[in-house]
């Protein structure tokens, strides 16, 4: 992609008022749905010219490059916005298949069970102790 093709697909998108925009990261080749992000225009212009998913961690204050402590990378296969240009889709190859820091697949595991609240339906692939080093 040649630098002023992406100037103005990042110029297309509609950033909020931080200049971040809402990112859901799917799993390209079953479809399930990952994890939620944010991603300013930095972190899309590096997610464009790499093909790794690279977000904004509003906790940090900084680009976060999936998988950066983990190991756990998203190669992007495919990048889509909404009709609004104010969200973004990746289909993603999410390497080790833990896209989660809890040690899951997907950061949604939790579902709403009536009279009982929210709880786990998913098992934890690998203990986040063993995944992040606590040092």
């Amino acid at each position: 992609m040649t630098a002023a093709v992406e100037a103005r697909a990042l110029d297309a998108l509609r950033w909020d008022e931080h200049g971040l925009m809402p990112v859901i990261a799917q799993d390209a080749a079953s479809g399930a749905v990952l994890m939620f992000a944010w991603m300013n225009r930095e972190a899309l212009a590096e997610t464009l010219q790499s093909g790794q998913a690279v977000y904004w961690s509003r906790s940090r204050a900084r680009l976060w490059r999936k998988g950066e402590e983990s190991g756990h990378t998203q190669k992007v296969l495919e990048i889509r916005t909404d009709c609004d240009n104010d969200v973004l889709l990746l289909k993603i190859e999410q390497r080790g298949g833990i896209a989660c820091h809890t040690g899951r697949q997907s950061c949604f595991f939790q579902r709403y069970q009536p009279g009982v609240g929210w709880q786990a339906d998913a098992p934890v692939l690998k203990n986040p102790e063993e995944i992040y080093d606590r040092h």
